[in-house]
């Protein structure tokens, strides 16, 4: 059992982290804060093995932290600057993380340093989690972070400096780039079709003429992205 620590200033992605944590029969959450001295205490009071990390903390940063840590137990970096990363490594981190974080990302980056500790620990990877699947993404809008079902997203439309996330519902605009929404979403049920379109496989209604059918919206298929999405169509066919 890796005994785990999660230390970030914004509740919305503790709780993220929680949900996630609970998901792995391996991992045991000993605490979840968003003090820094307090996590700091913590180590030096409990058993921890493992500590999911924020970078931009107000009380003292993630780097500060790690230099103060001087390598006590294993971390993982979680921010949504990729800047950091360097500086992370260079402190001997195990993994590091980008919000929003995908939980098959969060699982890969969970089963390294599992294999980091001694054999006798069990693997997590032979430990099925409860899903492989996170249920719901949150992005950043204008005035508030918004939770997104996935089960609810038909397909994503990239702008020159935002995406809009389309729903039977609504469209949620987030200033974030498509790259990194599609890592967020979860491998195997949606697909870049086009440099700017990502849709859900589970959603599309017809195919034709290197165009899909979503709803009453008509989708290109580009040419960089035909040969990937059809080979996917074909797996799923009967």
């Amino acid at each position: 059992m890796i005994r785990c620590l999660i230390v970030d200033d914004e509740p919305l992605a503790l709780d993220i982290l929680v949900d996630y944590i609970d998901k792995v029969p391996a991992l045991h959450l000993v605490k979840a804060t968003t003090s820094a001295f307090e996590a700091l205490s913590i180590v030096q009071t409990e058993q921890i093995d493992l500590i999911f990390l924020d970078v931009q903390m107000p009380e003292l940063t993630g780097i500060q932290f790690l230099k103060v840590l001087n390598g006590k137990c294993r971390v993982i970096l979680t921010t949504a600057y990729s800047q950091y990363a360097l500086d992370g490594y260079e402190l001997d981190i195990s993994d590091y993380l980008l919000k929003p974080i995908a939980f098959d990302r969060f699982y890969k980056a969970v089963s390294k340093v599992q294999n980091q500790y001694q054999p006798n620990v069990q693997q997590v990877a032979a430990e099925k989690p409860q899903s492989l699947s996170p249920d719901f993404i949150f992005v950043k809008t204008e005035h508030r972070i918004q939770k997104i079902f996935i089960d609810d997203v038909l397909y994503i439309e990239g702008l020159k400096d935002y995406i809009s996330i389309f729903t039977p519902t609504e469209r949620v605009i987030t200033l974030q780039n498509m790259k990194k929404m599609e890592e967020a979403l979860p491998a195997g049920r949606f697909a870049r079709v086009h440099k700017s379109y990502i849709v859900a496989i589970d959603k599309i209604e017809s195919i034709e003429r290197s165009r899909i059918q979503i709803s009453d919206k008509i989708i290109p298929i580009g040419d960089t992205y035909r040969e990937n999405f059809y080979k996917q169509i074909e797996d799923k066919n009967i």
